[in-house]
C-alpha cells in the first residue's frame, strides 16, 4: 500500500494513502472533534464540526476532516482563530435543537459556545445521521430515514419496517449525540401511530355492521 506525508499541526504525519484528514490524525494521536462521523460509516460530513484548514499549492480551505482526503504534502491546521469561530458557532446552531447534550455541552465549554444564542428549536436532532446511516450501512435494515427537506427535514422511524426490527437491536440510540431517550421516545411515537393487523378501520374491530365503512 502507497504512502503519503502531510503534515498536521506541525506534526509529519505518514499515512496510507485512501485516508482521511481524521484518520490520518488519529494515527498520531490528534484529535479533531467529531460528531457524525462512526469508523463502521462512511464518511458523511453533516455535523461539520471537524472543520480544519488544509493548505495544498499555496491555497488555503476549511474543509471537513472527516471527508477530505490527506494528500502528499498536505498541510493541516486543526485549531486556529478560524477554526475555532466555526466549531463556536456550529455548535450554538446545534444547542438550540439539543440544549441538554452532554456532548455538545462539553464541546461547547472547549469553544466558548453560547447555548442561549439562538432561539430554542428543540428536537433533539441535530440530523448527524448516525442513526439513519448505521441501519442502511450495518444493519442493512432502513428502519429508519428523512423525512421533508430544508429547515423542516427531521429523521423518521418507518413504522412498518420499525415495528418488526427495532424493538430488538436499539443499537441506534446509544449512536445519538444527543439524547438516547429521545430516540426512543421517537421510536415509540412511530409505532404507535402504526396500525394493528387487527385495525382494519372501524376502530372496534368487530363492528359487524358494515355501515362504518371497515372491511368487515
Amino acid at each position: 500500500m502507497s504512502e503519503i506525508v502531510l503534515q498536521i499541526d506541525g506534526k509529519k504525519v505518514v499515512a496510507a494513502a485512501g485516508m482521511t484528514i481524521l484518520e490520518a490524525a488519529q494515527t498520531v494521536g490528534i484529535a479533531i472533534p467529531t460528531l457524525c462521523h462512526h469508523e463502521k460509516l462512511a464518511p458523511y460530513g453533516a455535523c461539520r464540526i471537524c472543520t480544519v484548514e488544509a493548505e495544498s499549492r499555496g491555497r488555503m480551505n476549511m474543509v471537513a476532516a472527516c471527508t477530505y482526503p490527506a494528500e502528499q504534502d498536505l498541510v493541516v491546521t486543526t485549531r486556529s482563530e478560524k477554526v475555532d469561530k466555526i466549531r463556536k458557532v456550529l455548535l450554538e446552531q446545534m444547542l438550540s435543537h439539543a440544549p441538554d447534550s452532554v456532548q455538545l455541552t462539553e464541546l461547547a465549554k472547549v469553544y466558548g459556545a453560547d447555548k442561549d444564542r439562538f432561539s430554542k428549536e428543540s428536537s433533539f436532532c441535530i440530523l448527524c445521521g448516525l442513526c439513519v446511516r448505521y441501519c442502511a450501512e450495518v444493519k442493512k435494515k432502513n428502519a429508519i430515514g428523512y423525512i421533508d427537506r430544508g429547515p423542516r427535514r427531521e429523521i423518521s422511524f418507518v413504522p412498518e419496517v420499525a415495528g418488526k426490527e427495532c424493538w430488538d437491536c436499539k443499537e441506534c440510540f446509544d449512536l445519538c449525540p444527543t439524547s438516547a431517550l429521545q430516540a426512543a421516545y421517537v421510536l415509540t411515537e412511530a409505532l404507535a401511530a402504526t396500525p394493528t393487523p387487527d385495525d382494519d378501520g372501524c376502530g372496534s374491530g368487530g363492528c359487524g355492521s358494515g355501515g362504518c365503512g371497515c372491511k368487515h
